[in-house]
């Protein structure tokens, strides 16, 4: 008989925390240290299907990225979605899903420790008993919570949390932290945390290029037509900037940011022209005016892709907003960052010890 595996159920309070970085740079982490890791996640939400399987996007990556082994993935049991939820609410869905993670999860052997990716939040899943508690419960896993620091404030959300995680929370992680705020996080936050039983395994400072979105995955989401460039579509966009001013104020504001996407109008020309000299990854031109000849030839001289979009401003900006806050981690660029950013601030060690486990490699 096999020995059987730990299960590390990585969660959060909200959804868009960093799961899934935390479970990149982690299990990268642990692999390093000679462990065997497996790595599964119960509840799926960005699913496609091929050839009739579910697949989740996230899992594909991530399996890809840790290169594990087929035995080594274990399978998405749901997609959460409006069609699922109906289908329960209507008794169509019966569905013991709870035999179904011990059948899937518990009797089959994969390594030493399995890391899941939990649900969105702690309620979600509830409906079908794979909401994070649920599953722990089910798995005897160990959880680990992330939280994406917004103020002090946020200690509220992880110290109720933990009123209802109990002793089954090991540790969270505290990403996002503006780096002004890190020494009050350390100093106050921290230490409070600690005090009231949460252990503190990471602080992760904000990282602009984590919180980055490619050219490409703009064009995706605003269904735009790429007017010119369109081998530079893996540009890496960090902030938004609307050229709606004069051209005086636009260059001023212009020059302050880095790695922009400039949404303008077609025929605002001179604002076009200012975007491309400063440090812009593309343009995004509104109302379905081809910009001049010049233009064109300029941003194609710079390697600046220009899309044309059929919306008007404020729903560009509204499209590329959400597109920031649901950054996904599939650029590689974006993966070596994580593998920095947790090597540097987690401690792994700490993590290993309460699990139970050790290093089969000590550096």
């Amino acid at each position: 008989m096999p020995k059987s595996a730990k299960y590390l159920l990585i969660g959060s309070t909200e959804t868009y925390s960093g799961k899934s970085a935390t479970v990149l740079g982690l299990s990268h982490q642990l692999q390093q240290k000679g462990l065997d890791i497996a790595y599964g996640k119960p509840l799926g939400n960005s699913l496609s299907t091929s050839e009739g399987a579910v697949v989740e996007e996230d899992v594909q990556f991530i399996t890809h990225n840790l290169n594990l082994s087929a035995n080594r993935i274990a399978p998405t049991i749901l997609a959460l979605d409006e069609a699922s939820v109906q289908k329960r609410l209507y008794g169509e869905d019966t569905t013991d899903y709870r035999q179904t993670l011990v059948e899937q999860y518990l009797q089959i052997p994969r390594g030493d420790l399995v890391v899941l990716e939990g649900p969105g939040d702690l309620s979600e899943g509830y409906l079908f008993d794979l909401s994070l508690l649920q599953v722990a419960d089910v798995l005897n896993a160990s959880v680990l919570l992330v939280s994406r620091y917004s103020s002090l404030v946020s200690v509220e959300s992880l110290l109720s949390a933990k009123q209802r995680v109990g002793d089954r929370l090991i540790g969270v992680v505290i990403n996002d932290i503006p780096p002004k705020e890190l020494e009050t996080v350390n100093n106050f936050v921290r230490p409070y945390l600690e005090q009231h039983g949460i252990a503190v395994l990471a602080m992760l400072p904000k990282n602009d290029l984590l919180r980055s979105v490619s050219v490409g995955e703009l064009v995706k989401q605003l269904n735009a037509e790429v007017l010119c460039r369109g081998d530079r579509l893996d540009l890496m966009v960090e902030s938004l900037a609307i050229g709606a001013m004069n051209v005086n104020a636009a260059v001023k504001y212009f020059r302050k940011r880095r790695n922009m996407a400039v949404v303008t109008g077609g025929d605002r020309v001179e604002i076009q022209q200012a975007a491309l000299e400063t440090s812009t990854q593309c343009l995004i031109l509104t109302g379905q005016l081809p910009p001049p000849q010049f233009i064109l030839s300029r941003a194609e001289e710079l390697e600046i892709p220009i899309l044309s979009v059929d919306l008007d401003t404020l729903t560009t900006v509204e499209i590329v907003d959400r597109t920031f806050g649901q950054v996904r981690v599939h650029e590689p660029i974006k993966v070596y960052c994580i593998r920095q950013l947790m090597a540097e601030h987690f401690d792994c060690d700490r993590l290993l010890s309460k699990l139970g486990l050790t290093p089969v490699i000590s550096h």
